[in-house]
């Protein structure tokens, strides 16, 4: 027994690196409307950075990255309402169940009047969090949702649901200053100081954790109480946490790259990353139950998982 959790465990970390669904990747980055000259250089830095990053550093084929902004180019379209409906509207033929879609919001947020809703600022209409749940709702793909603006708190609510990952600027509708955390977000996945277990890859969970961290140390490097407070939910319940409590949330976010990594062509290997992913969530989920569960249903469980994942890594690598 003892010999087979060692195997499991060493294992283990090999499968870790290569996990990933068997799906394309894609993404939305979208700046808004900026509201004066102070901020297009910000928000356009940020965009650039992000873009850059995915289509050069992690391989996102041009047409997988979908890129709007208040002033359109070649190669970025208008940020307005009826661009933003399009675009998803047309990715409802495209996104299947494996693929992943990532959605970044960046620009100025405000709270929507007399509810509990909030609206990301475009250029003339905007779209509230509410209007973005009902057109991602039919996307099949698991989705990565990041607001990085004032006030978008509400967008935890709207947009949680299974296999989504929801992360905002702040913790509630009052805090409608502007913020810091998108862009120390953006650096998370060109800084190696954010890679926290380092095994090469920056997950969504770290790079939540690593903008986060940075967003307090600048408020406070300024002597300046906090006015945004980032949150993250994953677990689909809708009640966002914050990177050093994460509570029930987290899972799934450590097991989401935006990097893609490998996946073998033969599907019955495939197949067996797909289930590395899911053990690997699993795994992460007993670990937060431990102190609710006695000694011994812990470790029979855990060494249960970790021979399967370490099987499914085995097929993985099968030629």
């Amino acid at each position: 027994m003892k010999r087979a959790r060692v195997a499991a465990a060493a294992l283990l970390g090999l499968s870790l690196s290569a996990s990933s669904f068997a799906g394309d990747d894609y993404a939305l980055v979208v700046s808004g409307a900026s509201g004066g000259d102070p901020y297009v250089a910000k928000y356009s830095g940020w965009r650039q950075s992000f873009v850059s990053t995915l289509r050069t550093k992690f391989g996102y084929p041009d047409d997988h990255v979908i890129v709007m902004a208040e002033a359109p180019g070649p190669g970025v379209r208008a940020a307005t309402r009826d661009e933003v409906r399009r675009t998803l509207l047309d990715l409802r033929g495209r996104l299947g169940k494996d693929d992943q879609f990532v959605v970044l919001l960046i620009g100025h947020g405000t709270r929507a009047d007399g509810s509990d809703d909030a609206k990301f600022n475009l250029v003339g209409p905007d779209l509230k969090a509410s209007e973005w749940a009902e057109l991602l709702k039919p996307l099949a793909s698991r989705v990565v949702f990041v607001d990085t603006t004032a006030a978008s708190f509400p967008f935890l609510r709207h947009l949680a649901g299974p296999g989504r990952t929801v992360v905002t600027a702040t913790d509630s509708t009052a805090q409608e200053f502007e913020t810091v955390f998108g862009g120390f977000f953006v650096r998370a996945f060109e800084d190696p100081a954010a890679d926290a277990d380092k095994n090469g890859r920056v997950s969504l969970f770290e790079a939540f954790v690593y903008a986060s961290a940075a967003t307090r140390s600048w408020y406070e490097q300024r002597g300046q109480l906090p006015t945004e407070r980032p949150l993250i939910d994953d677990d689909g319940d809708g009640v966002g946490h914050e990177a050093w409590n994460p509570g029930s949330d987290g899972a799934l976010a450590r097991a989401t790259f935006l990097q893609p990594s490998s996946v073998p062509a033969d599907p019955v290997a495939a197949a067996a990353v797909r289930r590395q992913r899911e053990l690997e969530s699993q795994i992460d989920d007993l670990k937060r139950r431990r102190a609710s569960m006695p000694p011994a249903e812990y470790d029979a469980e855990l060494e249960r998982l970790l021979l399967e994942l370490a099987r499914s890594s085995v097929r993985a690598r099968q030629p």
